[in-house]
């Protein structure tokens, strides 16, 4: 079981990100709020679950949570910033996007930038030990996927509706025989991949 909340008494988002790894597409972040009540022992890394469970908890979470909200930053950026700036910025994102004022952030992970001037504390695999965390896992996670499926429908040939833009061996065989799109990322290991192309 996930604990609920890191303070007793501050109104605490939990932070997380989905994509860093990816060859493509962008990167994804959600911040959430849950009530002290939420009482879905279910919840987990999004990671632990099958993806009709990530679904079926995401609409639990937009029904019950406080507040919450989902951003991301393009692959674009991501070669301009690198993938940790673009991380961070992502869950700045959508932190503000948040309609309560946290006052404390949760962050998965060991790097954060600080927002505004609200507290945080940086958790090493965050999302297998805070439910809020773990949801914002979920949501980033389900978000991302939708957005990668979308992309599939134009680019069928790299599988981005199995692999969601990570190296997989089938990925990575499409960039040698198709080059790469417009949504890769030229900067986070596609380099290494673009050796297999030349």
């Amino acid at each position: 079981m996930l604990k609920i909340r890191f303070s007793k008494h501050s109104i605490e988002a939990g932070c997380d990100e989905a994509g860093r790894g990816c060859l493509a597409g962008p990167v994804y972040a959600a911040a959430v709020i849950l009530p002290d009540n939420f009482n879905d022992d279910s919840i987990n890394d999004s990671k632990k679950l099958s993806e009709k469970k990530r679904y079926i908890l995401r609409e639990i979470i937009k029904e019950k949570a406080l507040a919450w909200a989902v951003a991301s930053v393009d692959n674009i950026e991501i070669d301009e910033i690198n993938i940790l700036n673009a991380s961070i910025l992502a869950m700045h994102k959508a932190i503000a996007a948040l309609n309560h004022n946290p006052q404390l952030l949760l962050i998965d992970g060991n790097r954060f930038k600080p927002y505004s001037d609200i507290p945080y504390k940086c958790i090493i695999k965050g999302d297998a030990k805070y439910r809020s965390i773990a949801a914002a896992s979920i949501l980033a996670k389900t978000y991302r996927d939708d957005y990668m499926a979308k992309l599939h429908e134009n680019h069928p040939e790299y599988g981005w509706n199995e692999n969601k833009g990570y190296p997989t061996r089938k990925h990575k065989d499409a960039i040698k025989i198709h080059g790469i799109t417009e949504f890769h990322r030229k900067s986070f290991k596609l380099n290494e991949q673009l050796k297999l192309v030349l």
